[in-house]
């Protein structure tokens, strides 16, 4: 045997040995996820819906992973920064993006442009659950059903506000089809969160709101706002005495606000699942159900196979929607 080839084939075992270290280490890297805390974006400031779901989910998987969960806010844009940071961040599996269904499927049927590609730079891990829009009107307008509502708005065109967390949104969305299914002509009004759109229309400033269950039912409960129905395709079980609007007289209209949980595309799938066992796992334990039933919101908890199938379905459908309706958010 040649010195030749015996060199090449020394070389040949070293890389094998190489290779595999190079599996075994990244194996056991995963196997030890997570070592550190770990970091979820939240594209939406502090006191929303978003904002509580991400804590109730992150101290219930902190519990489990024996590591923090820590909330970071980056608010703006209409979640479009966060969703941004979210998506440039190392796929490692400590940064993870509560994203809205918003930022994930209406967006790019609303935004010429936007600072990620919502189908090409995340790797799902679970939806986490549902939160209805209900249509809430300030104390000051006279309108006390929906019909009264259409009413008002068509003998005064122009001069209604309707108020959402940012361009996109989920409420922005609601209410361009509250306008264009009920032929009125009302002004979109956006504000960085939900939080500032809540107040505004409190203070009578803007006197419409497509609002999560979440941010409205209190005020709903204490008569400062009127609700007029609920934009989903069933009553809430959190306040069953409200209409679906459907029912209230626009028939199949529905704009059902969700969350899911994302990383950055290229994290290895072996952290992608052990987080969506650990989530799937959370949602199902009676306390987290209690908390999020308290929003209003219906715990899912689903496959990252299952999220990715939901995402391309409603963005599907929001592009039919947002075309027919000629909708843009720039």
């Amino acid at each position: 045997m040649s010195r030749t080839t015996t060199f090449v084939r020394a070389l040949t075992r070293a890389g094998f040995a190489l290779l595999a270290f190079s599996v075994a280490y990244t194996a056991t890297a995963q196997l030890a996820y997570p070592n550190k805390p770990v970091r979820i974006l939240v594209p939406f400031p502090p006191g929303g819906p978003a904002d509580a779901l991400a804590r109730i989910i992150g101290d219930k998987v902190s519990q489990s992973l024996g590591q923090p969960f820590v909330i970071e806010n980056k608010p703006g844009a209409g979640g479009n920064i966060g969703m941004e940071q979210g998506a440039k961040a190392p796929p490692d599996g400590y940064t993870l993006t509560l994203a809205a269904a918003g930022n994930l499927t209406i967006a790019p049927s609303l935004f010429s442009k936007l600072p990620y590609d919502p189908a090409k730079d995340y790797a799902p891990i679970s939806m986490l659950a549902t939160v209805p829009n209900i249509l809430i009107t300030a104390p000051t307008v006279p309108a006390k059903t929906l019909r009264d509502l259409i009413t008002l708005a068509k003998a005064r065109p122009g001069t209604l506000n309707f108020a959402s967390p940012g361009n996109g949104s989920g409420a922005h969305l609601a209410g361009e089809l509250f306008k264009s299914v009920a032929g009125v002509d009302i002004v979109h009004v956006p504000f960085n969160g939900v939080g500032p759109a809540m107040t505004a229309v409190l203070a009578g400033n803007v006197q419409l709101f497509f609002a999560q269950s979440s941010a409205a039912l209190q005020y709903i409960n204490t008569g400062k706002v009127t609700a007029l129905g609920v934009a989903s395709a069933k009553r809430m079980t959190a306040a069953p005495e409200l209409p679906t609007l459907a029912e209230a007289g626009l028939p199949n209209f529905e704009v059902t606000s969700w969350y899911g949980l994302v990383a950055p595309a290229g994290t290895p799938p072996a952290i992608v699942e052990r987080l969506n066992s650990e989530i799937v796992k959370a949602l199902a334990s009676p306390d987290v159900r209690e908390k999020l039933a308290g929003l209003g919101a219906e715990p899912i908890g689903n496959s990252p196979g299952e999220f990715a199938a939901m995402q391309k379905s409603e963005a599907a459908r929001w592009a039919k929607l947002a075309k027919e309706a000629n909708l843009r958010a720039d």
